[in-house]
This record gives structure tokens, sequence and C-alpha cells, in this order.
């Protein structure tokens, strides 16, 4: 009965290191997927126009910044703006992103 609990444990123990690799190794393929297509996106934008893609980078920031400091400042009483909404939720994801992959995905 002693080895077939081992032969078990051993079991369970390969199925979920094939399961984490495997997911590791997709995360790892579509965060390579998206680094290549941005990369791609920024090199065919600035083929086309570099002054159009310094300033789609310059609202990209501002649009950033805006969220970042409607997220840490105090809301005032009774006034919140689509805007404001749409700014913290665009850098709430921004950051949540930029946390995991410099956690958790391994390039």
């Amino acid at each position: 009965m002693r080895v077939r609990k081992v032969v078990k444990g051993i079991g369970d123990f390969l199925v979920e290191l094939v399961g984490e690799t495997v997911g590791e190794l997709i995360l790892n393929v579509i965060a390579t997927a998206l680094l290549a297509g941005l990369t791609l996106i920024a090199y065919l934008s600035w083929s086309f126009s570099p002054r159009l893609t310094v300033a789609g980078a310059g609202l990209l920031s501002l649009f950033l910044a805006h969220g970042a400091w409607r997220s840490f400042r105090r809301p005032a009483k009774g006034h919140r703006s689509r805007l404001a909404a749409v700014t913290t939720a665009g850098f709430a994801l921004t950051a949540a992103t930029a946390v995991f992959l410099l956690f958790y995905a391994e390039f």
C-alpha cells in the first residue's frame, strides 16, 4: 500500500510540474508576441511619421499621468468625471500589467 501512495504522489507531482511548465510557456509566448507586436507598431509608426509617433507617445503619457494623478489624489466630494474614471482604469491596467511582467514573466 505504501508503494502505491509513493507512486501516486510522484505521478501527481509530475502532472503538476508539466501543467505549470506548459502554462509558463504559453504565458511567455504571449508576452513575447505582444512585445514583438508593439515593437513592430513602433517601428512602422516611426518610419511613417516620427513627429506623429512622438505626439502619440506624448498623448499616451499624458493619459497615463492623468490616471496616476487621479488615482493618488483625494477625490472631490460627489464629483467624478468619466474621463477621470477612464484614465484611472487605464493607469491601473497598465500598472498591473507592468507589475505582472516585472515579477512573473521570465524572458
